[in-house]
């Protein structure tokens, strides 16, 4: 079909129309499917081509809780290094926490596995089940109607549908510039690191003066052992990026310390500014879930975490009624999962971070969490599952 004749053909219906297909948008597609759905009433648009999705080697955290949801819907086992130990700790300070598998019957409180690999399984089982994708395409603009919303894309084509939902991606493609709500004054810097000394299946979350340090177990292609999620101030995150390799693994053992041998080898890095954005939108047709509707400090990972509590929820929902009265249920349902886990990580991420008497209290707050098993039984639970 010609642009021109796209330009002037008829919108399609749907129920639902996703904008985003990131693991979040997938999610929901695969749950409203699973929940009764004809596929063919499921529409998802996103700008990138299966193949760029597919292909993103980011790491990402999965809680245990996450991979129940993934198992709904057909999309696990994948390929995952599982997490049997957290062992958490402030630079400098004495006191240590460690949250352990076996105190919680579970084969693993989480796993680490690639972004590309989480969008590959819930993409073939949305193909299956009659999921249209549009892609690559962007919502150019979107109207609200009595009749539903009116999303117009940038190829020309057009889809009304009772719901938009806007997951891993701003419906007017604005999400990337959206000003934080709240800022950290930490960049966090990603790469992939070896250890002479590792550690099988413990993940490391160690706060320092600037923010906090995170490495994940991780079994890769590449060789490397860890995920590294390493944040610092803004004004040094660039001379730490310019370091050669010998310099940075250098850096990175002072800052982490000798629990795991000196650092041996790393890859390319990048880095990104860190800010809070947790303001649920929704009008009588829309809604936000995922990333799109709350951007969370990376420390304890639970950012595609909650965004997955989020998809499977809103399905439910619309399962029942797609309609405004589905998006009031959703919101309601979700406040109280959202509400302690943003409060739960932006208080970890503050709290820890700067100099002074208080980081020696919260050291020994450390020592005594690993000591009163019942809190750290529930800190653990809040991890894996959110709140229930």
């Amino acid at each position: 079909m010609t642009q021109e004749a796209l330009q002037h053909s008829e919108p399609r219906d749907v129920d639902v129309a996703i904008c985003g297909a990131g693991p979040v948008g997938l999610a929901l597609a695969a749950f409203l499917v699973r929940r009764g759905v004809a596929g063919k009433r499921i529409a998802l648009v996103d700008g990138k081509s299966l193949g760029q999705a597919i292909s993103d080697p980011r790491s990402i955290a999965l809680s245990w809780g996450s991979v129940g949801l993934l198992q709904e819907v057909g999309a696990w086992p994948l390929a995952a290094t599982p997490i049997h130990e957290i062992h958490v700790s402030r630079r400098g300070q004495l006191g240590r926490s460690l949250m352990d598998r076996s105190e919680h019957d579970v084969p693993a409180l989480g796993y680490v596995t690639r972004y590309g690999a989480v969008v590959d399984a819930l993409a073939r089982g949305c193909d299956a089940a009659g999921v249209e994708v549009l892609r690559p395409a962007r919502v150019q603009a979107l109207e609200e109607r009595a009749d539903g919303a009116l999303l117009t894309l940038d190829d020309g084509r057009a889809l009304r549908a009772q719901v938009a939902v806007q997951a891993e991606g701003g419906i007017f493609g604005e999400q990337e510039g959206r000003a934080r709500s709240r800022d950290y004054e930490q960049t966090a810097i990603i790469a992939r690191v070896s250890a002479a000394l590792p550690i099988p299946h413990r993940a490391f979350e160690r706060f320092t003066d600037e923010g906090p340090l995170a490495l994940l177990p991780e079994d890769g292609a590449d060789g490397h052992q860890y995920a590294l999620v390493w944040c610092v101030r803004p004004e040094r995150a660039p001379d730490i990026l310019a370091l050669g390799d010998a310099g940075f693994l250098a850096q990175l053992g002072d800052a982490f310390g000798s629990r795991l041998g000196a650092f041996t080898a790393v890859s390319p890095r990048v880095s990104f500014p860190l800010g809070l954005n947790a303001e649920p939108r929704a009008t009588v047709r829309t809604v936000a879930i995922g990333n799109a509707a709350q951007t969370l400090h990376p420390v304890a990972g639970q950012g595609l975490n909650l965004g997955l509590r989020d998809a499977a929820v809103l399905a439910r929902q619309l399962a029942r009624s797609v309609d405004s009265a589905a998006l009031g249920r959703f919101l309601e349902e979700r406040d109280g999962d959202r509400r302690l886990t943003i409060g739960l990580t932006d208080t970890m991420a503050r709290a820890f971070t700067g100099t002074g008497p208080l980081q020696s209290l919260l050291g020994l707050g450390l020592a005594t969490l690993d000591l009163a098993r019942p809190a750290r039984m529930l800190l653990a639970d809040l991890m894996m599952f959110g709140r229930r």
